[in-house]
């Protein structure tokens, strides 16, 4: 008999007959099942159509995310995991984990055309500097006067990070063979380097740093979820690293058909629309409704940086020998 994953599967024992409810294991980073993050809004979402019981699993960070899910390898609980990005990609191909989608909607909404036949997009961004307007009223506007500035500044680990490997792409593309030199005259303001990003911005909020490294979006949130318009980015003149944040099935999943399912969902209005608000990031698939008043500014990235996929591990490996070294002196 043929049996749906989307619907309650039947388990006989002893002459009875009950409803089992699939489980679909996502795992993601630890901001998107926190309370104010989208995890509790998609689970519910979408549980009211797949007749299964969604379950989140936080796993740190990007990066740590797919350092646990190496660790796990086949013994993973994983069907599905949510939240690497365009600079983990190939690294995470490399395992042999991933199984490819059903296809690329025709009707994703991102700076550049997605063609990746194993991960899709479900939101995107720019990585900025984040600071407080009424603390710092002369903040930097390009990445050399970040560098001759004495603003002190809060970032992530780009070994556990995703905005923190961002960070370290961001300053390679920009320059070049003389990023180690860019990271010695950086070091000396880099009060510390947390393992994520809600440490880091926790930090910042508490006034530990003048700035934060983070996202465009971030003011966002201070303006819309708490009428507090005294957060900005601060937008370089040579561009911002753009990120993208992706998800993927498990290769060895026994629930293809849902996780193919919670994949499609992930793209439609029901799933997108939660995001700006929650996850304080570009919609992939842009809602039906728009973007919410105060999302975007008139101070957005005039220039966007983003290195291919497959060039990414080669560089990010040099990337970060440069700033440990750097960081180390």
């Amino acid at each position: 008999m043929k049996r749906s994953l989307l619907a309650a599967a039947l388990v006989t024992f002893g002459g009875a007959t009950w409803a089992e409810t699939p489980t679909l294991t996502v795992y993601t980073y630890d901001s998107f099942v926190s309370d104010w993050g989208p995890g509790p809004a998609v689970e519910a979402a979408f549980e009211e159509t797949c007749g299964c019981d969604l379950v989140f699993v936080g796993a740190g960070d990007g990066a740590a995310l797919l350092s646990r899910l190496k660790l796990e390898g086949a013994r993973t609980k994983a069907d599905v995991v949510l939240g690497l990005d365009t600079s983990l990609i190939a690294n995470a191909k490399a395992t042999g984990m991933f199984a490819p989608h059903n296809g690329i909607p025709a009707n994703l909404d991102l700076p550049i055309k997605w063609e990746d036949d194993v991960f899709l997009p479900y939101d995107w961004g720019y990585f900025a500097f984040v600071y407080d307007k009424t603390l710092l009223s002369d903040a930097p506007d390009s990445f050399a006067e970040l560098l001759e500035s004495d603003v002190s500044i809060l970032i992530q680990d780009p070994r556990s990070s995703t905005p923190g490997l961002g960070l370290l792409l961001w300053v390679k593309e920009i320059y070049g063979d003389n990023a180690a030199e860019a990271w010695a005259t950086l070091s000396p303001r880099i009060v510390t380097v947390t393992k994520g990003w809600s440490e880091a911005y926790g930090m910042f909020l508490e006034g530990e740093a003048d700035m934060v490294l983070s996202y465009t979006t971030s003011p966002a949130y201070h303006l819309i979820a708490e009428d507090d318009d005294t957060k900005a980015a601060a937008i370089f003149e040579e561009g911002h690293y753009m990120q993208i944040e992706v998800a993927a099935k498990i290769a060895a999943t026994e629930h293809g058909q849902l996780a193919d399912a919670f994949l499609d969902f992930m793209l439609s209005d029901a799933f997108q629309s939660i995001i700006p608000t929650t996850n304080w990031m570009y919609p992939a698939v842009l809602p039906a409704d728009g973007l919410p008043d105060g999302f975007v500014t008139e101070n957005e990235p005039e220039k966007a940086l983003l290195i291919p996929i497959d060039k990414v591990e080669t560089i990010r490996k040099e990337a970060l020998n440069e700033w440990l070294s750097a960081l180390s002196r």
